[in-house]
């Protein structure tokens, strides 16, 4: 049997760019995702039935050591997430900041899993032309808003632009505002930072939330090849410096609700999230 590299693999459309070894996939990825059914009783047939989903639109984040990481939002801690609310009623719209096609980490993707598969079949025109964020961003915060809940994938992606995007920072102060659901997982919360921006006081201070262990993206993501050098800033430590409190420090599949944010430790949590977030969301419009 051939021996599995641990160095990260020449991304050939970028100079100087690389995907995760093949050694760290083999641990880290899987053709089947947990998904074990739906948990909901009834589906929403509201007018409330839209989710926004705010998805990362840039692929290369650079390393600290000048490397680019070959990255986006991970198909796992996307498409269960969704593949949850769109079966309990609630349609997702797919925005960037950008208006460019989502990137997915498609070296991550369960293509045996057909749950996961039909969904992301239904939703590919919706990723391949996503709405540019700013140009929904009154409808999306008016009082009519249709929008029940804002989901934020993860992996590396959501570290790209998210963190200083006024746009984002709306939404999210929009939705704590009226009540909305924010759900995130892994390193999605990075998009939640751009609550500091213009801000006296950073919108999520104070809250409990899972993460990312910034340990692992310094130790073990290094020691087997999934990025080609360590991050320029870690997700956690940052977090933290701006007064949230991370409640994990291990990745265990961990979801976590503070008030209308839920959220999730890693891909390990993407089915568990989407089972949460269903039963929040539907707890909130069928009031």
């Amino acid at each position: 049997m051939t021996k599995l590299t641990k160095q990260p693999v020449q991304d050939r459309a970028e100079h100087n760019a690389f995907f995760p070894s093949d050694y760290s996939l083999s641990v880290y990825t899987s053709p089947v995702t947990n998904f074990d059914g739906f948990k909901f009783e009834n589906t929403y047939r509201g007018e409330k039935n839209k989710i926004l989903m705010i998805a990362s639109d840039e692929r290369y984040l650079q390393m600290s050591n000048g490397k680019y990481f070959s990255t986006g939002n991970h198909p796992v801690e996307t498409l269960l997430p969704m593949l949850h609310m769109d079966a309990a009623g609630f349609e997702i719209d797919i925005v960037t900041l950008s208006g460019n096609s989502v990137k997915l980490e498609m070296w991550a993707m369960p293509e045996k899993d057909e749950n996961v598969m039909k969904l992301y079949n239904k939703y590919i025109e919706k990723f391949e032309n996503p709405v540019k964020l700013d140009r929904i961003l009154e409808n999306i915060t008016s009082e009519n808003s249709p929008y029940s809940g804002v989901f934020i994938p993860g992996d590396h992606g959501a570290m790209i632009n998210l963190p200083e995007s006024r746009e984002v920072k709306e939404v999210l102060k929009w939705a704590i505002k009226e009540d909305k659901k924010i759900i995130t997982l892994c390193h999605g919360p990075a998009a939640l930072i751009s609550g500091n921006i213009d801000e006296s006081e950073f919108l999520f201070k104070n809250y409990e939330m899972t993460v990312f262990p910034d340990s692992i993206d310094e130790g073990a993501n290094q020691e087997i090849g999934y990025m080609p050098g360590k991050l320029k800033w870690l997700l956690a430590e940052k977090l933290e410096s701006l007064g949230a409190k991370i409640v994990n420090e291990a990745i265990s599949g961990q979801v976590h609700i503070d008030r209308n944010l839920i959220t999730g430790d890693s891909p390990l949590a993407a089915n568990q999230l989407g089972i949460v977030a269903v039963d929040e969301l539907l707890k909130m419009v069928n009031k």
